[in-house]
């Protein structure tokens, strides 16, 4: 079938990434040279740490929900995706050529308070 080298120099993306289907894609491209950058979400209501459609919902439910997720951010805000989108890019960059097997939480700081 397919050898080593077929994805030599390409990034692949993978989401959903952190486990299953996802974690099981990203050994196989692993497997063929790609340099693979696995996304995932793990977001909890009440441990969000991004402004999506999601928080916006609960807070239409819940009035004040965003502003007590950002009283307990570091950085005094929500993230945007398009946060996570550069990160992302990064990750699949050049420049990141030596970031390997490591884990990025893009979360403002919330885990690390």
């Amino acid at each position: 079938m397919s050898t080593q080298t077929d994805l030599a120099g390409r990034v692949a993306i993978v989401t959903g990434g952190g486990g299953g289907l996802g974690r099981e894609t990203a050994k196989v491209l692993v497997e063929r040279g790609a340099r693979v950058v696995v996304a995932d979400l793990s977001e909890a209501p009440g441990q969000a740490t991004v402004d999506t459609a999601m928080v916006q919902d609960i807070e239409r439910q819940q009035p004040g929900f965003i502003d007590g997720l950002v009283s307990v951010h570091p950085i005094g805000r929500l993230g945007t995706p398009r946060d996570i989108a550069e990160t992302v890019a990064w990750l699949a960059s050049d420049a990141s050529r030596f970031a390997s097997g490591a884990s990025f939480s893009i979360d403002g700081g919330y885990t690390a308070r």
